[in-house]
């Protein structure tokens, strides 16, 4: 699960993270009135309005339309008004959203900390996920921070850090200060970036992150490391843990046909593909997407109907694939191990009857349990399906109906 900046930094405020501060508001005229509370709290001139969506680049992003950034520097109350209207509710076009871009529902009206002072400033990259080819933590980070930073790895990788961390273990003080010593800090900003690195550590663990990235961690001109941005993906699969934090999720961020999905305890996935499929099992489902490809196809979604599928909730996946006009053709491949091959069928049946004429294709491949049963219910039901047993017959059909 994903969350805007503003959450994300204020999760790692609780964990003693220092942040540049600032009010989320979905308004112009809150925006204005959070600037002048800004001004009154720091005594800057100066503010930062920074929409707030789920993807990174915003600063170069345009707002569609316009020639307005995502992410602007404004002089006064005024000033700031005039930005935050110009980009709320407007669709947000970056390298990670792609052309169709995000809408904007809120925006950061967040503190100048880029002021003048008695030490030069600079940025810095930070994050923190798994390496699961080592089975471990690791904590990756650059002087080279900012907007650029995938460029950066791609073209000087010498310039990007790794320190791994076990799992079962606590980052260690070591660590901690070789990162900073890494960064090239001395003097009272080392021991700031120490604390830093520590405290940011602790907060991925315990709130169980998949993904904390801070970009660009930033040394203010009297020696402050602070999180200017903050990327925060938590694990799906914790949220039972933590109900605080899954009241925070933005359905409004996310595909509507994989909230839907979700709805009906399904996994789904939508891809760019041509041929939707639907099956039991993570490991049959990424079989049977290869042999789509394999076949001359492209998988137009991932979705997995679990072992506890019933008629309904395979009327539901069924539904949600044929809300996708890129199908071409629905491939349904299904074992029967836990799952029962005639539910299956049956939610077949009343799905076509519910929708009405189905124009494309439909192959359908069910093995195990009820399977015969299964196969009397589609031939009995009139349906116009084409059955399949072995897994090649299901990948000639499916080259077929690309093909027509």
């Amino acid at each position: 699960m994903n969350l805007h900046e503003y959450q994300a930094k204020g999760l790692l405020k609780k964990f003693n993270v220092p942040v540049q501060e600032g009010i989320a508001v979905d308004t112009p005229e809150g925006a204005a009135e959070a600037y002048k509370h800004l001004k009154v709290q720091f005594g800057n001139a100066f503010a930062v309005v920074k929409a707030q969506i789920h993807a990174g680049g915003r600063g170069k992003g345009l707002i569609k339309g316009t020639q307005q950034h995502g992410v602007a520097v404004g002089k006064n109350a005024e000033d700031i008004k005039k930005i935050a209207g110009n980009i709320l509710s407007g669709i947000l076009v970056t390298k990670q959203t792609g052309a169709e871009g995000k809408k904007v529902n809120k925006v950061l009206i967040a503190q100048d900390v880029y002021y003048d002072g008695p030490n030069p400033t600079k940025e810095y990259y930070l994050s923190v996920l798994m390496d699961r080819a080592k089975a471990c933590n690791v904590i990756m980070y650059s002087t080279e921070g900012g907007m650029d930073i995938e460029e950066v790895a791609e073209k000087t990788p010498d310039k990007i850090f790794k320190e791994w961390v076990y799992p079962s273990l606590p980052l260690q003080p070591f660590q901690a200060r070789k990162i900073a010593f890494n960064l090239g800090l001395s003097g009272q900003a080392f021991k700031n970036m120490v604390k830093f690195v520590t405290n940011l550590y602790s907060a991925y663990t315990e709130l169980d992150c998949s993904m904390l990235e801070i970009n660009p961690l930033f040394k203010t001109s009297d020696e402050k490391i602070l999180a200017v941005d903050c990327k925060m993906k938590l694990d799906d699969n914790s949220l039972m843990r933590h109900p605080d934090l899954e009241a925070l999720r933005d359905i409004t961020e996310e595909d509507p046909t994989e909230v839907e999905a979700g709805s009906y305890n399904l996994n789904y996935v939508k891809l760019e593909g041509n041929v939707g499929c639907m099956v039991n099992g993570a490991g049959l489902a990424m079989a049977t997407m290869d042999m789509i490809k394999l076949s001359g196809g492209e998988p137009a979604n991932f979705l997995d109907v679990g072992g506890t599928a019933n008629a309904q909730t395979v009327e539901a996946g069924f539904r949600i694939i044929m809300k996708d006009p890129k199908v071409k053709a629905i491939l349904i491949n299904i074992f029967g191990g836990i799952v029962r091959c005639d539910r299956v069928a049956q939610g077949v049946i009343d799905a076509y009857k519910n929708i009405g004429e189905i124009k494309i294709p439909i192959i359908v491949r069910l093995q195990g349990t009820n399977a015969t049963e299964a196969k009397a219910l589609i031939e009995k039901s009139g349906l116009k399906v084409e059955s399949a047993i072995l897994l090649s017959e299901a990948a000639d059909l499916v080259n077929k109906a690309v093909r027509a």
